[in-house]
């Protein structure tokens, strides 16, 4: 007899997993990546019997290819190597660009079955014009163009036939093989379980796409308080077309933020897309407390306005109102005072540290790693090394990043990708709107001090 796996209870999307299941789902993966290997060195030692040396971007295309094959689960992790070159390489990270939007669509008879059960009948009588070849595809859903009756041009956004069926057993591995991770330093620095479990919550969330239109609204809705609310937008959402497998929203004519020559034929100003991304991203991470958290190019677009456009909602990120308070202390600590001690007492007060010892100490490390982000252009910045930096700090204090700035940092790391192709001499933390953001933030985090040693 076999018996599930227990489903989290918070999640209502993802089915639980029947142990064998999952041993059968570990296999296929195994064999898959085993003949991923396999290519790769015959075609490597084909190249050396010609005396050519290994081929990176014949390696890049077999991983991007492996991960295709092993389904929507590594598809989506493939989407942060495709916009994440300051860590991966940009062989690499090019290669894996097809996995934002252009994943091989499901067959249309199937999709044409989705819409059936889920708005109760056939597209030709739901929309008065309905295109069955998507305009992108990507692991969760496909995207189609259509008319309303009433005339509205729209997008219709349709989840993938039996995705949740396909998802469980690839989270259940990711779990275990997170367990595994943390018994190394550098696992338990980035909390690779809750990494996992939050990639997973977001799975589940994001099989939801109702989740997803009232995200999508709360988002937009949290920066209109702030300056930056008029340098972004997001579809219309059109709630009577909108179910949990179907969202339907206003089509938008935008090209990606990544798509430097028409970026640039469209006239629009790098450094100023650039700016407007990161401070959206900023403020609604510490004045909203609710950010996106997939910002990959295939989410981030332009309108011919110049207008940022964010799209898919299926991953956000949320801080509380005491962690945003930290947070504020420990930016302007590191970036605008580079007060290394009292940004050492804010990693503490976050719980990200779990081994005792001098907080002078652990400045001393922080002020070490991070004293080149001031003077260095965006252009000629290495994030790796940054990142070795970091982790060895890590590894010295035991520390554990809590889970949403984990998430936050990913959303950084598109960011830095978008910097380096629209603006690679600019330097954002000497922007002056980003320098008077910060110190804007500055006087909330004095304010919030001098509450504190008021109660």
């Amino acid at each position: 007899m076999t018996t599930n796996t227990p489903a989290d209870p918070g999640r209502a999307q993802l089915p639980p997993v029947s142990p064998t299941h999952e041993v059968t789902r570990f296999t296929t993966t195994a064999a898959h990546a085993a003949f991923g290997v396999g290519r790769f060195l015959a075609h490597s030692a084909s190249g050396l019997l010609r005396g050519q040396t290994p081929d990176t971007a014949a390696m890049a295309h077999e991983v991007r290819t492996t991960f295709e094959h092993l389904g929507p689960t590594y598809v989506k992790l493939g989407q942060l190597i495709a916009s994440s070159p300051g860590v991966f390489s940009r062989t690499l990270s090019d290669e894996f660009e097809s996995l934002l939007d252009r994943v091989p669509p499901a067959p249309p008879a199937q999709i044409r079955q989705v819409l059936i059960e889920e708005l109760g009948a056939p597209p030709e009588e739901v929309f008065a014009q309905f295109d069955p070849e998507p305009i992108a595809s990507a692991s969760i859903a496909q995207v189609h163009t259509a008319v309303l009756p009433t005339g509205e041009k729209v997008v219709v956004k349709i989840q993938r036939p039996g995705i949740a069926d396909r998802l469980a057993p690839d989270v259940a591995l990711l779990e275990r093989l997170a367990g595994l991770a943390e018994i190394s330093s550098y696992g338990r620095m980035l909390s690779a379980r809750h990494v996992v479990e939050d990639f997973a919550d977001g799975l589940d969330a994001e099989l939801d796409f109702r989740n997803e239109a009232s995200t999508m609204a709360e988002w937009f809705d949290c920066l209109q308080p702030g300056p930056f609310g008029d340098r972004v937008r997001v579809p219309e959402v059109y709630h009577e077309f909108t179910t949990s497998r179907v969202m339907t929203m206003e089509y938008i004519d935008a090209i990606r933020i990544d798509d430097v020559a028409a970026v640039r034929a469209a006239g629009h100003d790098g450094e100023a897309l650039c700016r407007n991304l990161l401070l959206s991203l900023l403020d609604s991470a510490f004045h909203g407390g609710l950010f996106h958290g997939d910002l990959h190019a295939g989410n981030v677009l332009v309108d011919e306005h110049g207008t940022l456009v964010l799209l898919d909602f299926g991953i956000v990120g949320r801080f509380d109102a005491r962690t945003r308070r930290i947070l504020r202390q420990l930016v302007v600590d590191l970036i605008v005072k580079q007060d290394y001690d009292s940004a050492g007492r804010a990693i503490f007060l976050l719980g990200a540290v779990h081994k005792g010892g001098s907080t002078a100490q652990g400045g001393a490390d922080l002020k070490k790693a991070t004293s080149s982000l001031a003077t260095t252009e965006m252009g000629s910045m290495s994030y790796t090394d940054l990142g070795r930096q970091l982790a060895a700090v890590a590894k010295a204090h035991d520390a554990r990043l809590p889970r949403e700035l984990v998430l936050v940092g990913k959303q950084l790391l598109y960011v830095e990708k978008y910097m380096k192709l629209l603006a690679p001499r600019w330097k954002a933390v000497s922007d002056r709107e980003i320098y008077g953001y910060m110190a804007g933030i500055m006087k909330e985090a004095q304010r919030d001090r001098r509450a504190d040693q008021q109660r």
